[in-house]
């Protein structure tokens, strides 16, 4: 497989994040195919990045059509400055053409997380798993799924949809955490009753109702995005129940 600098993108920070940005920050645009689908993905790799040192890692999905597009918005908006900054391996893939992760793109996993866990060194050989929108109901969907390789699940918006009891009860072992805007009634409701249900369950869940804000949460985007890293960081051995 090769790789090759996503130049664009380097350029992006330096213009965006020149002021604070650490020297020496990577980005790369990978690719792979698996069960007939090619995945294209960005790889960020922290500043002074070193193969055989162990990294803590987070596979976040991008919102809408998870196109390349919304890759980069996403990669720039929630992930790659504070990433870099906090010694983070960061992965966000494309979904193949048509196939969304929450629905066929899925059967590329659980071989997807292998090829990670592959190249790269990831600390206790687990992801936390996150994404906006569709990419919050794609990372709970994929937890659910394989929670072995996970230790917290973030959805800014995102929830659990088609929660069988099974599907639920998957999702013990993780923390999750869950931002809705107080002006997404859609979103908000069902969230909020999802997190009410995992709590009666004794999971450990944080739901914060974003005040003011819409589907587009920019409350965890540029200098908000800490917020997203401590509450990763917060248990980072995953939530037992």
């Amino acid at each position: 497989m090769n790789l090759r600098p996503w130049l664009a993108i380097l350029v992006g920070f330096c213009l965006l994040f020149a002021c604070g940005q650490p020297a020496g920050a990577k980005v790369f645009d990978k690719e792979t195919t698996i069960d007939g689908l090619t995945v294209h993905y960005m790889v960020v790799l922290p500043t002074g990045y070193e193969p055989a040192k162990a990294y803590p890692a987070i596979l976040a999905f991008p919102p809408g059509a998870q196109t390349m597009d919304m890759v980069m918005s996403t990669l720039m908006r929630n992930w790659a400055p504070e990433a870099q900054r906090r010694g983070y391996i960061v992965v966000i893939p494309a979904a193949p053409t048509a196939h969304l992760f929450s629905g066929d793109g899925a059967r590329v996993f659980p071989e997807f997380l292998n090829q990670l866990l592959a190249d790269y060194k990831i600390r206790d050989g687990k992801f936390h798993i996150a994404g906006m929108s569709n990419g919050g109901i794609s990372a709970f969907y994929i937890a659910a799924l394989y929670p072995k390789y996970f230790l917290s699940v973030t959805g800014f918006p995102g929830y659990l949809r088609d929660a069988t009891p099974e599907r639920l009860d998957a999702l013990a072992g993780l923390c999750i955490n869950m931002h809705a805007g107080e002006l997404d009634p859609d979103w908000v409701e069902p969230m909020q009753e999802q997190a009410a249900a995992f709590r009666a369950k004794g999971f450990t869940v944080r739901m914060t109702v974003e005040k003011g804000q819409y589907h587009v949460i920019s409350t965890l985007t540029g200098d908000g995005a800490v917020r997203l890293f401590k509450e990763i960081e917060a248990t980072p051995k995953g939530c037992g129940k």
